[in-house]
């Protein structure tokens, strides 16, 4: 997934107390999860016992810590939740959160207080790279288990290559590939009817509409995407941004981006003096007819609006064509994982062939698949198979590697401190 944003505060509250009450060693949930998930926790089966493994997990509980900040994928989750009760006794609570970087704290904090592997409070954890590449750094990873998953086998590795790569970083069966994303466009035909095609002429595109685009404000997730495909197309080489950031790499490579900010900012909204907190606003503003061009991570997004009758049907969606940033989004387990073989089962079903062809329909949530559909049995090929929705993409682009995790804060910063005031 990678997007964490958009929540309320009475969840942010939520989160904050939780994380709070994570900090002592009296907090009793690591409890109540051993008690609720397995009588008697053992030891978690390798995948490659798939048997075994489906069997331990029977009567397991699964805390899946996912973001909750759009009701289709919560519906979705809730989807999931029944399909594995029904087929494998697993019974799968979804933990509502609006940034994974809390619950990456909690874990960090429960490692410090010497919980062992199964004395933790999370199963299974929708990340994102930057979350990704700390607890692999740090050790707050179950062992590798992803691509020893039986419907693994069904993942595009080759024309998907960051299913095996979290910002530059190779997850070397660390986390399972659940679902794709892209830097994607929309705007409506009547009033954009040649839609920019990088960043360049998007300058010209503002400055010939003052007042109708903007990005959100970073570091929101897609404003900060924003910057990093502005960053891709203007550095002076590309290829270091797959290299940990440093200060010498972070000038060099930055100092046309920031050039070409400077001038895109005094023809945006509101004269680049103010920012919209996120990419729904953005949405919402797009078909107010205050902008005339919303972004998006989900190549479908615009599809889904029109569905929802929240966008007009002229709508359509575009990608640079050159490429625009494009990644995958993960579910991993924790070292301390108190029902890993359950984890392990959710994580499989996830990938199988019906999953993923219902998150890819439109009026479920629209979200693309990791799989490579064309190796799939004829029944499952059908699964995937519809008619092209008002608002899709008609076309695919190339897919641009995401720089690496550390440029993420680098970039961020730095913003703030130019722009942020």
């Amino acid at each position: 997934m990678r997007l964490f944003t958009f929540i309320s505060s009475r969840v942010r509250q939520a989160s904050r107390v939780l994380v709070l009450l994570c900090m002592t060693p009296l907090f009793t949930l690591g409890a109540a999860h051993a008690q609720t998930s397995s009588p008697s926790p053992s030891p978690s089966p390798s995948p490659a016992d798939w048997a075994t493994v489906e069997q331990t997990a029977r009567g397991q509980t699964v805390y899946f810590n996912a973001w909750a900040g759009s009701q289709p994928i919560n519906a979705y989750i809730d989807w999931v939740a029944e399909t594995v009760k029904r087929e494998h006794g697993i019974t799968l609570q979804h933990v509502k959160i609006s940034d994974a970087a809390d619950v990456v704290k909690r874990i960090r904090t429960e490692k410090q207080a010497g919980r062992g592997e199964q004395g933790g409070t999370v199963d299974l954890l929708w990340i994102n790279g930057e979350n990704f590449a700390a607890m692999k750094r740090e050790g707050l990873l179950a062992p590798p288990f992803a691509t020893a998953l039986p419907h693994f086998q069904w993942v595009d590795t080759v024309n998907k290559p960051s299913t095996l790569r979290d910002f530059s970083e190779p997850t070397d069966g660390l986390e399972s590939p659940w679902g794709m994303a892209q830097l994607t466009f929309f705007a409506d035909r009547a009033r954009v009817a040649t839609p920019p095609q990088s960043m360049a002429e998007w300058l010209t595109f503002a400055q010939a509409n003052p007042g109708r685009s903007t990005y959100p404000r970073v570091p929101d997730f897609h404003g900060t995407t924003f910057i990093k495909q502005a960053l891709i197309e203007f550095a002076a080489d590309a290829r270091v941004l797959s290299q940990p950031v440093n200060a010498d790499t972070f000038k060099a490579q930055t100092q046309a981006l920031w050039v070409f900010l400077d001038a895109l900012h005094p023809h945006l909204w509101r004269g680049g003096k103010q920012f919209p907190q996120s990419a729904a606003a953005m949405t919402q503003m797009v078909g107010d007819g205050a902008l005339w061009i919303g972004i998006s991570f989900n190549p479908n997004q615009a599809a889904n609006e029109i569905t929802a009758k929240r966008l007009p049907a002229t709508v359509q969606s575009w990608q640079f064509e050159n490429g625009t940033i494009g990644n995958t989004h993960f579910v991993t387990m924790p070292y301390n994982a108190p029902s890993k073989a359950a984890a392990k089962v959710v994580a499989n079903f996830l990938l199988s062939p019906l999953a993923q062809a219902r998150k890819a329909d439109i009026s479920v949530w629209g979200d693309p698949t990791v799989l490579d559909v064309a190796r799939l049995s004829a029944a499952d090929q059908a699964r995937f198979s519809g008619a092209l929705q008002p608002g899709q993409l008609a076309r695919t682009v190339p897919t641009l590697q995401e720089p690496h995790a550390s440029w993420v804060e680098a970039i961020e910063a730095e913003w703030i401190r130019r722009y942020g005031q």
